[in-house]
């Protein structure tokens, strides 16, 4: 396990569409890993592979609620209801938040790290991070969708 860097805009990397994984493997596993404990280390509550530099179909995200940590390979978003508009940030974007429109409740499946499917239910923040990380493996950034931008009173890290 290990802390990687994450990568920042504008790198190009993160306009990218990411690939399917065709296959879970050890590599997968250590991925799995490696982003937890990297998305751990910066406070954030989600991470997708390309903020890592890793153009592959892979997020984890830990909202702090009863789901705990979510790993999801090949994630795809299979219903979306409601609406709500909200602050956003991300760990690729450091000092900065926008609001953004997202719907209130999504249904996600993907498969986790044993390559079973699974579905998913969340409402308000998890909703909110499923959509935001699932637009990063499609190379969309909130700052797209963001009606408006603010400076944020978070200190910019530098994390190496």
């Amino acid at each position: 396990m290990a802390i990687k860097i994450i990568v920042k805009d504008p790198d190009p990397v993160l306009r990218e569409k990411c690939k399917p994984v065709p296959k879970i493997t050890p590599n997968i596993h250590k991925l799995l890993n490696d982003m937890a404990d990297t998305m751990y280390d910066a406070e954030g509550v989600g991470l997708a592979a390309p903020q890592i530099g890793i153009l592959k179909r892979v997020i984890v995200m830990d909202v702090g609620d009863e789901h705990g940590l979510i790993e999801l390979i090949n994630p795809e978003i299979i219903e979306r209801e409601g609406e709500q508009f909200g602050p956003e940030g991300c760990l690729s974007i450091p000092g900065f938040t926008g609001d953004v429109k997202r719907a209130a409740r999504v249904k996600v499946k993907g498969l986790n790290r044993n390559g079973e499917e699974i579905v998913i239910e969340g409402t308000e923040l998890l909703a909110r991070c499923i959509q935001h990380e699932v637009d990063h493996l499609n190379g969309v950034l909130y700052t797209d969708l963001a009606e408006k931008m603010y400076r944020s009173e978070q200190e910019d890290r530098d994390d190496a």
